[in-house]
């Protein structure tokens, strides 16, 4: 018997039975978020884009601590900018996602159900939530190191 202090929390002991969605609310929440994202988000996007991004001088280079500082600061620059374009694509790809499997199976009857290979499957279409790499301990993205060009499809 597994003792009471390695046990998991009481609340997650019966977790494991089946996950019901209901596609229909799977179908209105994919629409209003896609609508949320062109309405309220997508417009900002290069006005965030024009304001994080300003062209600065280049300091003297006899000045190590401001061109540090300085690189650093682009550095930074960059990474916001493509996190600004990371959320709008991002969440375009779960409202496409949730469509999909939405439109895949709005008609089927009550014994048949998505299994979870075709979320992901759906999920890895839209490139919102890309897999690791195979045999990877880690589950987060690995930046890739390319330079945002302010095009949402950079």
């Amino acid at each position: 018997m597994i003792p009471e202090e390695d046990r998991g929390p009481a609340w997650l002991r019966d977790y494991g039975g089946a996950i019901e969605a209901d596609i229909q609310r799977m179908e209105e929440f994919a629409q209003q978020l896609l609508a949320e994202v062109q309405k309220n988000y997508v417009p900002h996007m290069e006005e965030v884009q024009s304001d994080i991004l300003p062209n600065l001088p280049e300091p003297h280079e006899s000045f190590a601590e401001l061109v540090s500082f300085f690189k650093a600061h682009r550095t930074v620059q960059q990474d916001t900018s493509t996190r600004v374009w990371d959320v709008g694509d991002g969440t375009g790809g779960l409202a496409t996602a949730a469509e999909t499997v939405s439109r895949n199976y709005g008609q089927a009857d009550a014994f048949s159900r998505a299994r979870v290979s075709d979320v992901e499957s759906a999920l890895d279409e839209t490139g919102a939530a890309a897999p690791p790499p195979p045999g990877s301990q880690n589950t987060t993205t690995q930046q890739d190191g390319t330079a945002n060009t302010g095009s949402p499809n950079a």
